[in-house]
């Protein structure tokens, strides 16, 4: 799970007039906006179309010049922005849509907005990605525009900006001086991973790659007798391709000064046009878990130096990824010497961030005393429900949100061919049937209870959690459940709670960013190479 696509909300009343606006007999006229493709564009185009609007005092003031070239969703003032949506099958260049904001609008329909000035921009999400990563390649944007809304017209947004193709190996102004003296020397040995599965192919009638890249470390002969222990690693929500290059570079850093021992890192995109697939043997997103213990993994270590053995294979995988490398190492134990997961998507769905999906009459949106469930905090602080959550993902998009791609990963396949939605959208209600095939197909500790006595022999030592308490999305209370049930079976495992530890701040230590993750890597070296007289130079944080 990711922080990127969440935004809190005011929300003036409750339900589907959420979504249409509160009804009344005085409602206001809906806001209509005409967004239309520029006379320019090189051909015509479709996708989700957004209208986005933030109160021009606040956009101002956040801006020190008061200039505001951009208008989106701020994920740590997600109260800030309203978007407003539709589906668009073609714009022919020149020619205009119709967006009324009233229809589907969050956090509230557009026309009971307070009356003001505000800066809006259109959005044409041709890949049908925000979602799951925001505005990116491809899509195309309005200038923003400050108006006043309600406007006495109908304003007019112009799309006009194609946004460009992202280069994989930029880095984000934040990175340190260190990762980008790093990152040339690591891009010379990395190679891209691209490997067509068969399975995956199959399943869905057409060439499916699994995407990635393959780090080496110093020292590295590729004719030489050595092998090397490998990690797996995956990203959590929101990632792919264009968010491995600061790790990639980070990585090789560390084991080229000797912070990290000499292993392969084999870097795995997950992400997909749902979601996250992380690697489940899906009915919906097709055979993932195989296709990367059957095909990929045979196919890696026949071309490269890898340790082919159990001991010498490892995961680690964050949020989703967390979930992702927790269920593979459950599923396929005697492939796997063992998982490092940390801040894992809930193992236990006695606890899916704070709800008990088992109770009778479940609601994800309310408590039994009525009042919200909390989905985002920070610092004690509450900064959006799970219902305002899903209610603007619905806007942004049909699929690739976070909720969606529970639902594309663990849910069985209804007669209109897709996944069937573990809980209703307009009223947070669960569905009993579809989290009975959640619990019997992916609830981890569940399938630790059922079948621990035949798991046990190539699964007990090698679950390795790692979550904080202060968790952004409360995952540490299904890390709880999980070591319980790990207690209760008597397993050996090794499940860790770092006090006062966010989500996004689990992994450093003192001025380092990735203190965790080199305590990890040597963990893993010491499970594949007991011997070794290769040690840390510094003690664990």
């Amino acid at each position: 799970m990711s922080s990127q696509r969440l935004k809190l909300a005011v929300l003036c009343c409750f339900g589907a007039a959420a979504l249409a606006g509160c009804s009344s007999q005085e409602a206001a006229a809906p806001t209509r906006f005409y967004v239309e493709l520029a006379r320019s564009a090189s051909a015509p185009s479709s996708g989700r179309l957004l209208v986005f609007a933030e109160p021009a005092a606040k956009a101002e003031a956040a801006h020190k010049d008061g200039t505001v070239s951009e208008v989106d969703a701020d994920p740590l003032a997600p109260s800030a922005v309203s978007v407003a949506g539709r589906d668009v099958s073609r714009i022919e260049p020149g020619h205009a849509v119709d967006l009324d904001a009233d229809m589907a609008a969050f956090p509230v329909a557009f026309s009971q907005l307070p009356p003001g000035d505000y800066y809006v921009q259109a959005v044409l999400d041709t890949h049908h990605s925000y979602n799951y990563s925001g505005r990116g390649a491809g899509d195309v944007l309005s200038t923003v525009i400050r108006m006043h809304l309600p406007a006495s017209n109908t304003p007019v947004l112009t799309l006009s900006q194609v946004l460009p193709t992202e280069d994989a190996w930029q880095l984000p102004p934040s990175a340190p001086q260190a990762t980008r003296d790093a990152l040339p020397q690591a891009r010379q040995h990395t190679t891209d991973l691209d490997f067509v599965s068969p399975v995956l192919s199959a399943f869905w009638g057409r060439p499916i790659h699994m995407r990635g890249f393959v780090l080496t470390p110093p020292g590295y002969d590729p004719k030489g007798r050595d092998t090397y222990p490998v990690v797996y690693q995956t990203h959590g929500f929101g990632g792919g391709l264009h968010h491995f290059a600061g790790g990639i570079a980070n990585t090789w850093l560390a084991m080229s000064k000797g912070d990290m021992p000499p292993m392969i890192w084999v870097y795995l995109d997950e992400s997909s046009a749902t979601g996250t697939h992380e690697f489940a043997d899906s009915v919906n997103n097709g055979p993932w878990g195989q296709a990367l213990t059957e095909e990929l993994i045979p196919s890696l270590e026949s071309g490269y130096r890898m340790d082919a053995t159990a001991s010498g294979r490892f995961l680690n995988g964050h949020s989703s990824g967390g979930w992702a490398t927790l269920w593979l190492q459950t599923r396929y134990p005697k492939v796997f010497g063992g998982t490092w997961s940390t801040s894992p998507d809930p193992s236990d769905f006695h606890d899916f961030v704070g709800v008990d999906l088992y109770a009778a009459n479940a609601n994800v949106y309310r408590k039994s005393d009525g009042s919200a469930y909390p989905l985002v905090r920070d610092k004690g602080k509450v900064l959006a429900s799970l219902e305002e959550f899903a209610r603007q993902e619905r806007v942004l998009g049909s699929y690739g949100g976070q909720m969606a791609s529970f639902d594309w990963v663990f849910s069985p396949r209804g007669e209109d061919g897709q996944p069937q939605p573990m809980f209703d959208r307009d009223t947070g209600k669960v569905d009993p049937a579809v989290v009975t095939y959640w619990r019997d197909h992916y609830d981890i500790a569940q399938r630790l209870r059922t079948n621990w006595p035949a798991l046990k022999p190539d699964l007990d030592g090698k679950i390795h959690l790692i979550v904080g308490t202060a968790d952004t999305f409360y995952l540490d209370g299904a890390a709880h459940r999980l070591k319980a049930t790990l207690d209760d079976l008597h397993a050996q495992s090794d499940v860790r709670f770092l006090p006062g530890k966010t989500h996004f701040d689990l992994y450093a230590s003192g001025g380092d960013r990735t203190a965790l993750l080199k305590q990890i890597a040597w963990e893993m070296y010491g499970v594949a190479r007991p011997q070794s007289a290769l040690k840390p130079r510094v003690a664990a944080p």
